[in-house]
């Protein structure tokens, strides 16, 4: 029987030629690296025993040691502002000067909100910030909104103090009327600027923007899931505001929608609707006009506006009573029913469309309060 002896080496080519050879010999093994190669060195033991125990904190150790951390790092700010204020006169700004905050009234039975012992003023007039004394809730908010705050530097940001703007765009628009009647009449005036302001949104007005009607394809995978399509949710919230609007406010009227079924350009609404619009803006009491300003500017539609003012306002109740009424809810709704919409079928972006849902509500709740009241007679 012939015997195989076993392979020793074997040739590796590589595309340049060279050759390498390598030996199953131990005395023939050749390494790839050039680093030489160092051997541990073992250490005696000199421990004697089993090893200890890890140590184990004790909670209330732990408990003092994080409250004295604060209190140090409560000392090194409180330390780093005393040395920030020496000399600086802007340092008065960031603390709070005012301790309580209260609602009085004054000989009128009007409301003031106080700091300590001084009024809010109004920082267009210089003068209090004087609030009539049929809005109770409203100065009882202001009060809030100042409590709130925690340095006299928030006090110069108007979106930290929402309803003290309002207030005093109301308050100082209020006293210009007063002054003079006609101003608005002759195009001047803080008046004329809103009423202005708010046509320009009736042609783009977001309650009168309505989609393309569905295509066949599209209407019949609404009709397979049981969804309406984004037009028919439209026309329904849009009329049941126009039927409010043209037999409450504005009767006669007719209000068209801004975008037909082929064009993208909106088209205006017709002369005579814009003048009754105009006509009714231009008569509405200071605190309405400055309430519908916010709710058009937030919802970017003139009637979701009007008709949440209607509702509202205690200058321009109506005797006839619905069954339910149209509240902050209904208001955001109607001005983001598109987005609404698309996000129920394409999911939500978080911190994006919720916080502007939270912000639309907040916007419509401040114009509540400000247009709401008991109905008592009084001064502002």
């Amino acid at each position: 029987m012939k015997r195989i002896s076993p392979l020793t080496s074997f040739s590796l080519s590589s595309s340049s030629h060279h050759t390498l050879l390598f030996s199953s010999s131990p005395l023939l093994r050749q390494s790839l690296h050039t680093t030489p190669s160092n051997s541990a060195t073992p250490l005696p033991i000199t421990a004697t025993g089993p090893p200890p125990a890890a140590p184990i904190p004790a909670a209330s150790q732990y408990g003092e040691r994080v409250d004295r951390r604060r209190q140090q790092a409560a000392l090194l700010n409180k330390g780093q502002d005393m040395r920030a204020g020496v000399g600086k006169p802007g340092a008065a700004m960031k603390k709070r000067f005012w301790k309580d905050v209260s609602v009085s009234t004054d000989n009128e039975s009007n409301h003031l909100v106080n700091l300590d012992t001084r009024a809010v003023r109004n920082p267009t007039t210089k003068t209090p910030l004087v609030i009539p004394a049929s809005k109770p809730q409203l100065a009882t908010a202001l009060a809030l909104e100042w409590d709130l705050l925690t340095s006299a530097q928030q006090a110069t940001r108007s979106y930290l103090i929402p309803l003290t703007s309002l207030a005093s765009r109301a308050q100082a628009l209020a006293l210009e009327d007063a002054e003079d009647v006609h101003v608005s009449s002759r195009g001047e005036g803080v008046r004329y600027d809103i009423v202005n302001t708010l046509l320009r949104y009736l042609d783009t007005d977001t309650l009168l923007c309505w989609a393309p009607p569905p295509s066949p394809v599209d209407a019949a995978a609404a009709e397979g899931g049981q969804q309406k399509s984004l037009r028919e949710l439209q026309v329904r919230t849009a009329k049941r505001i126009i039927a409010y609007l043209t037999t409450m406010l504005w009767p006669g009227i007719e209000l068209r929608p801004t975008l037909d079924d082929v064009s993208i350009l909106p088209k205006s609404q017709p002369a005579a609707t814009r003048a009754v619009i105009k006509g009714w803006m231009s008569g509405l009491p200071a605190w309405e006009l400055v309430g519908l300003e916010r709710a058009v500017l937030a919802g970017k539609s003139v009637c979701v506006a009007a008709r949440l003012v209607g509702e509202w306002s205690e200058q321009l109740r109506t005797e006839v009573r619905r069954e339910a009424r149209f509240g902050i809810e209904d208001a955001v709704e109607a001005s983001s029913l598109e987005v609404r919409w698309q996000t129920g079928r394409w999911g939500e972006v978080e911190d994006s469309h919720d916080v502007d849902r939270e912000d639309l509500r907040r916007q419509f709740g401040s114009v509540v309060l400000l247009i709401s009241g008991t109905g008592r007679v009084g001064t502002a």
